[in-house]
């Protein structure tokens, strides 16, 4: 079954001769439980299929389907929801909130949503990410590898059936790199996760499931990588 379902999705920015086509009738499908890298030059369009696929923009034309619901005929607040609930967002920035703590910060989604974390769950992510040691520390007390652990794991709490990566190892050295896209696989398998994940390293793409190129906003997809 397909988790993920993009039909001929464009978005245009402009009009007339300054009009410029960042996707352009984009159609692919993920399965459930699927790791696919994207990848692509700076400018190629493949942030703003992330967002589109997002719902954090919406497209020219075009549909996307997650779990079999079109989310851009939903209405507004309808979508929010969806969107809390579904989707988990892994920025290359982090985007931890400095003043809460590791386990604070991953529980932060699930109280936004006024339901009470399930603390189960909440200490196996922590074992998982090896952040148990790290769990009341701020961010500033933390290392780049550890706070897009963090990162990970507020993407996970929520359960998402759809997990969305910006290039979450683009503020990493190597080894933290590695450890992050390992960490990712593990999600999909363990958790049955959905991930898209974009990528500048041809070396992490490689570790994917299947890789997608974008180009000047058209999508080639490369098959699968795993062996």
């Amino acid at each position: 079954m397909n988790l993920l379902e993009v039909e001929q999705l464009s978005k245009t920015y402009g009009t007339g001769e300054a009009a410029v086509h960042a996707l352009k009738n984009v159609t692919f499908s993920v399965p459930k439980g699927e790791f696919v890298a994207v990848v692509g030059e700076s400018g190629s369009g493949k942030s703003t299929l992330l967002n589109m696929i997002g719902a954090l923009d919406t497209p020219t034309s075009g549909k996307v389907l997650i779990d079999g619901k079109d989310i851009f005929s939903m209405k507004e607040r309808n979508l929010t929801v969806f969107r809390r609930r579904n989707i988990g967002f892994i920025f290359q920035s982090f985007n931890l909130i400095p003043e809460l703590t590791v386990e604070q910060n991953m529980i932060f989604p699930v109280l936004l949503d006024y339901q009470k974390p399930n603390q189960t769950y909440l200490k196996e992510l922590l074992t998982v990410l090896n952040l148990t040691e790290r769990k009341n520390h701020l961010p500033n007390q933390l290392s780049g590898g550890q706070q897009q652990r963090v990162a990970i794991g507020r993407a996970l709490m929520t359960r998402p059936s759809l997990i969305l990566a910006d290039e979450p190892t683009g503020n990493l050295d190597t080894q933290n790199s590695s450890e992050v896209v390992s960490l990712l696989k593990e999600a999909s398998r363990k958790y049955e996760q959905t991930i898209l994940m974009i990528t500048h390293s041809r070396s992490i793409a490689q570790t994917a499931d299947r890789i997608l190129q974008v180009s000047d906003g058209v999508l080639s997809d490369f098959g699968g990588c795993r062996e």
